[in-house]
């Protein structure tokens, strides 16, 4: 037990002047292990931020605000700078380990779209194998915590929540509209085209969507308006843009169908994450020795 205890503290200090500051961007992107390039990552440091939870609710009967809490991001974040792109994922499709999806052409400068969650999860999987680190796509408070102001809380107004239901109807008619004077439509852009984030993360919330491996809950709240119970559908997965939206997980193209409610999200793409640690950076070293 010693002698393990040894060695950990060894790589420990080997690998520790490897961390980067918080919220500040890799200068470079990550090396090669293998002919699969490591994504160029962006490290988020542990955090606690206040979130809105994703899904419906209702108190006594009647629909009711998402609760409110605060959540702790307790570990290091490395997040892709940038939306997967066509060309990353052609090469999962090249393997054999990724459905064909209706890319335009396979760009490096350009997202991949018309890509399902079951798509995603799959290009994370391949990734993780092709490189030996495990890539995930993250959940919705991940997404929330590395959009920091780009993400919107769209909650309806108090008048949507009255128990006149042709009130909830008019506020619901104005969210929806103020949503399309916006003009989320179009084509994927290169990327870049709408900036970074205050973390240094591309595109965040331009016109395309991004899956999260978070699931489709309906949820009760009690008096004290705490979640007394929830019914959970992993079939319906969420994903975030300009606007949060509950899309099913075989869906490619929101727009011709499949979107639960409200107004579709452009285009579905996806960014993936690493939990960062000492261990998957001393794994970069050793690949990279073993290269020279």
């Amino acid at each position: 037990m010693l002698l393990a205890w040894k060695i950990k503290a060894l790589v420990a200090a080997v690998v520790a002047p490897l961390a980067i500051s918080a919220f500040a961007p890799i200068g470079d992107p990550w090396p090669t292990t293998s002919h699969v390039p490591i994504p160029d990552l962006v490290d988020l440091r542990p955090g606690a931020f206040r979130y809105r939870a994703s899904g419906d609710f209702t108190r006594e009967g009647n629909p009711a605000p998402a609760p409110i809490a605060t959540v702790a991001i307790k570990r290091t974040l490395a997040v892709m700078r940038h939306q997967v792109t066509a060309a990353d994922y052609s090469r999962c499709v090249v393997a054999g380990a990724c459905p064909t999806v209706d890319n335009e052409a396979a760009a490096s400068d350009r997202p991949a779209v018309n890509v399902s969650w079951r798509d995603a999860h799959a290009y994370a999987s391949w990734l993780s194998r092709a490189t030996g680190i495990r890539f995930r796509l993250p959940t919705d408070e991940e997404w929330v915590f590395a959009a920091a102001s780009r993400f919107k809380d769209d909650v309806l107004p108090d008048a949507a929540y009255d128990r006149d239901p042709g009130l909830r109807v008019l506020a619901i008619y104005d969210v929806e509209a103020g949503r399309r004077a916006r003009g989320i439509d179009g084509k994927p852009q290169p990327i870049g085209s709408f900036g970074a984030n205050e973390n240094g993360l591309l595109d965040v919330a331009g016109n395309v969507w991004e899956w999260t491996d978070t699931c489709f809950v309906r949820g009760v709240l009690d008096t004290r308006g705490e979640t007394a119970a929830t019914t959970v559908n992993c079939g319906i997965r969420v994903v975030e843009g300009r606007h949060r939206a509950y899309v099913p997980d075989f869906v490619r193209d929101a727009r011709t169908g499949g979107c639960s409610v409200g107004v579709p999200p452009s285009n579905l793409g996806f960014r993936l994450v690493h939990e960062d640690d000492a261990w998957s950076k001393l794994y970069l070293l050793l690949g990279l020795a073993q290269r020279r």
